[in-house]
């Protein structure tokens, strides 16, 4: 019916009105309202630009335009937001950073205080013991650290609700105290606590955990993905140190050594730069000089802590031969 209307238009025969509505001011309902001139050169432009068009393509677009009501002429669908990418956390950087920091150090400083005993096969069982006991351990704190976390966020939260049903007043001393440094008008604040209010308990107690103290509650899953981020940077950092002893003959504990001091060298002096450059940026004179500092600051830390550790076992060895 709607291909017949369209057909009857074109060759300038007359419409049922139970084919077009005379209500539609978009459509062709303004036909019957228009003059003999401008309905001929309607017809004239109309003709024009479907004269090259076959009935089945004006069957299509009939239908189309029937199934998208409120977009006619126009075949697209409603705009589709862009999907989101993947995105690395603050607090997954932060966890991997702590494991990666520990890890470069503390295992570097153990099998080259173990190199002291002249042994690779001690230096590569030792260093591998204690990364993983390292691993588990750091891993652990992770998770405990990431429940405690979360038990002080929701015992934030019922502190808050339990706050404002004794003293139904603190909820708008305690937004007057927020937004206090800010110079905020009263009646602003008055306003917005009343709109808090109304919206309900829920409302307030998120508010007044967000911006009071300053509390965000954390994901659901940030226990178990911090526990895996921090065992899982520790134990790859701390796998760097050992690799040289791997390659090197059982007798060869020296070579072994500075194979692995010149490693972890390179080591904790990038990580120590990309650390700070993460922090302060990558351009400029003076990010340069902060990321420089950074990595120096990491191969003395290291190589001190492994000077210590050497020296210590060193002493102890001399002593139980003494």
């Amino acid at each position: 019916m709607s291909l017949a209307a369209l057909k009857a238009l074109l060759i300038g025969q007359p419409t049922s009105p139970g084919l077009i509505s005379p209500s539609d001011h978009h459509g062709y309902g303004t036909l019957p309202h228009q003059t003999p001139q401008s309905r001929r050169r309607s017809s004239s432009s109309t003709t024009s630009t479907s004269s090259t068009l076959s009935p089945s393509d004006l069957e299509a677009q009939t239908t189309a335009a029937a199934a998208n009501p409120k977009s006619p002429g126009s075949s697209s669908s409603k705009p589709q937001p862009p999907p989101g990418g993947f995105r690395i956390t603050a607090r997954v950087i932060s966890d991997a950073t702590i494991g990666l920091s520990d890890g470069l150090t503390v295992p570097f400083a153990l099998t080259a205080g173990l190199s002291a005993l002249g042994n690779t096969r001690v230096v590569v069982f030792g260093g591998l013991a204690e990364l993983i006991a390292g691993a588990i351990s750091m891993g652990l704190g992770g998770y405990l650290g990431a429940k405690s976390e979360i038990a002080s966020y929701h015992e934030t939260r019922l502190q808050t609700a339990t706050r404002l049903q004794s003293d139904p007043a603190a909820a708008e001393r305690s937004i007057t105290a927020v937004f206090a440094p800010y110079s905020v008008p009263p009646h602003v604040v008055s306003e917005l606590t009343r709109h808090l209010e109304a919206a309900g308990t829920e409302e307030m107690v998120d508010f007044l955990t967000r911006f009071e103290h300053c509390a965000e509650e954390p994901a659901t899953s940030r226990a178990l993905t911090s526990a895996l981020t921090i065992a899982l940077a520790y134990f790859l950092g701390g796998l760097v140190p050992l690799l040289p002893y791997l390659c090197v003959g059982e007798e060869e504990v020296m070579l072994g050594l500075w194979i692995s001091v010149g490693v972890m060298a390179v080591a904790l002096f990038s990580f120590g730069y990309a650390k700070t450059c993460i922090v302060a940026g990558w351009e400029g004179s003076r990010c340069v000089r902060m990321g420089l500092f950074g990595g120096a600051q990491m191969v003395v830390v290291g190589g001190a802590a492994a000077g210590a550790a050497m020296g210590l076992v060193k002493l102890f060895d001399g002593m139980g031969a003494s």
